[in-house]
């Protein structure tokens, strides 16, 4: 367990010492592109490689009755796919902003309404709400050596708060089959999961949008993938 957090905590240096040098030799702030992103995985053992959205099959409008869920690939009881993935749901922007309490959570839970997405959290078929793995990851303390707070709540009062607040309670169902982590960078635009080919689907634009630290965002996502010992392969989607 250690050696992993130590990796992620070593991905999420690289990615600091990367902007530092964009900003030592630019006068403004630079985004990560996507290159920036191939060579940090494939520095960290990844494979990945650089995709045009055309050459994707499956690429959608993000349509504001889809749920902003996990990149979780498998089955699920919820259908209305077309919303924005992040690790957790919408745990991935508490998480980035650090962010541990029931009330923080409610009003982020609020924010994602106000911006035109269905907030939600999910659990699975075997664990209840401690199925989603970024969740439970966060939970029991991996990624504090990444700087990240734990929770103040647990995974039931975490999903109670989100629904309270407004939000959709998803449930998964069936084994983690995963073979690659897309990473989609063109706005507005996400893909669907695939029961029976999984994927995991990082809608990176989505980080932008609640202006949160995009390197901070990616690092995450990739940890908790390798944490959950899912895919070292990633396709980074541009338009």
């Amino acid at each position: 367990m250690s050696s992993l957090v130590g990796t992620a905590t070593l991905a999420a240096q690289k990615f600091i010492d990367l902007i530092t040098l964009k900003a030592c030799r630019e006068p403004k702030e630079t985004p990560l592109t996507p290159e920036d992103i191939v060579g940090v995985l494939e520095g960290r053992g990844w494979e990945a490689e650089i995709v045009k959205a055309a050459d994707m099959e499956g690429m959608v409008d993000i349509c504001p009755k889809g749920i902003l869920k996990c990149v979780d690939g498998r089955g699920s009881d919820n259908e209305a796919m077309a919303g924005p993935k992040m690790a957790g749901g919408i745990y991935a922007i508490a998480h980035n902003r650090h962010t541990t309490s029931i009330e923080g959570l409610k009003a982020i839970t609020e924010e994602v309404a106000a911006k035109g997405h269905v907030p939600s959290v999910h659990g699975d078929h075997s664990s209840d709400m401690m199925g989603c793995g970024f969740f439970k990851l966060w939970l029991t303390g991996r990624f504090d050596d990444m700087g990240y707070p734990r929770p103040e709540f647990d995974a039931d009062q975490g999903a109670q708060a989100v629904k309270e607040a407004g939000g959709f309670i998803e449930m998964h169902h069936g084994s983690h089959e995963e073979k690659v982590v897309l990473i989609n960078l063109v706005e507005n635009k996400t893909l669907e999961p695939q029961e029976d080919d999984q994927r995991f689907i990082v809608d990176g634009w989505a980080a932008g949008k609640f202006d949160l630290d995009v390197p901070n965002f990616l690092v995450a996502a990739a940890a908790t993938v390798e944490m959950l010992g899912g895919p070292k392969k990633a396709k980074i989607i541009v338009a």
